[in-house]
């Protein structure tokens, strides 16, 4: 995936230069009105070829995202590809997790928030109470993915009902024999989301039937970075972590997915399992929250209208799961 994207990159340097050579040519001559029609074709043929083409020459500012970690992957390559074409307009994009966004976004901090999960009743209170008006929007579908080290050759799947016992505030299994007979007597090392994540919140409440409901001991290691849990379950062979699909599908040579059984057989995410719901209960939208006076600005306008139109293919780039084209129309109605 990396690759692709450098090689994106490097083409389109070329096609960049490309231009800028045959335009220098094209200035080199002395017929006035031949090179004074030429630009005024090319203003033309750039004002028919649609928005996106025209905001390029146009738009400029800065926007600011926050939130979900999960969500990060998409957000940052929508934003990767609008600057190509609008190289006038800075996005940055942070990762303080889904509750962290929600808590700047509340505040009027910023444009766009990224979300592993809905907003809570009590974030869009504080939204309300500060004049937040927002939009929500669904961008991708995504499967909770529980790994495990490559070298773990024990563990074919585990339940719910397994995890609700590894997982639980006040949890009393501390090795993997403490979870099925037979398997070793070692210490299990949990790598978890932190608490500001959305995919911590909907993974307890999920399976620990409580937000925010876990445990929380000196075997479990916390981090809003999906990065530092992938490199945490990696490093220890006896280690348990969960997180986005998309870190395990770029990570996949690093880790070992867990089929899940959730009462209905062990099944393992996948695009097709997460997209009908099969891959059950850890399937789950991801989301982008809009706050609504932004959009008066026309480069939020843009931005936000290009990630809607563009979040199908970037969101399976990156290794999550497309939504039905219907979902992404929807979500475009709403921006109108």
């Amino acid at each position: 995936m990396g690759a692709m994207r450098k090689m994106k990159r490097v083409m389109s340097l070329v096609a960049i230069l490309s231009l800028s050579f045959a335009l220098a040519a094209c200035g080199s001559g002395n017929n006035g009105a031949t090179n004074t029609a030429e630009t005024n074709a090319a203003q033309e043929n750039t004002s028919n070829a649609g928005q996106s083409n025209t905001s390029e020459t146009a738009l400029s500012g800065t926007i600011e995202i926050d939130g979900s970690s999960t969500v990060y992957p998409i957000t940052e390559a929508v934003a990767e590809e609008f600057g190509k074409e609008n190289k006038d307009v800075r996005v940055t994009v942070g990762v303080s997790g889904t509750g962290g966004g929600f808590k700047r976004f509340a505040a009027g901090e910023t444009a766009i928030s990224n979300a592993s999960r809905p907003i809570k009743d009590e974030e869009a209170e504080l939204a309300k109470t500060n004049g937040i008006e927002y939009i929500e929007l669904e961008v991708a579908y995504d499967g909770l993915s529980v790994l495990v080290n490559p070298e773990n050759d024990w563990v074919d799947y585990l339940t719910t009902k397994e995890l609700n016992e590894i997982f639980k505030p006040g949890s009393t299994v501390k090795q993997w024999s403490d979870v099925r007979s037979g398997w070793p007597a070692e210490d299990i090392k949990i790598f978890s989301p932190g608490a500001d994540s959305g995919t911590f919140d909907y993974f307890t409440e999920t399976i620990n039937d409580e937000a925010q409901a876990s445990r929380n001991d000196a075997q479990v290691t916390f981090s809003e970075d999906d990065n530092t849990l992938v490199q945490g379950v990696e490093g220890e062979k006896y280690a348990l972590g969960y997180f986005g699909f998309a870190y395990f599908e770029e990570n996949q040579d690093k880790l070992k997915l867990v089929p899940i059984d959730g009462g209905k057989g062990p099944i393992s995410p996948s695009a097709e399992t997460i997209n009908d719901g099969t891959y059950a209960p850890l399937s789950r939208p991801l989301f982008i929250y809009v706050n609504k006076a932004f959009l008066d600005k026309p480069e939020v306008k843009a931005f936000v209208d290009f990630y809607m139109s563009h979040a199908a293919d970037l969101s399976e780039e990156v290794g999550y799961i497309r939504l039905p084209q219907e979902m992404y129309d929807a979500g475009i109605a709403k921006l109108q």
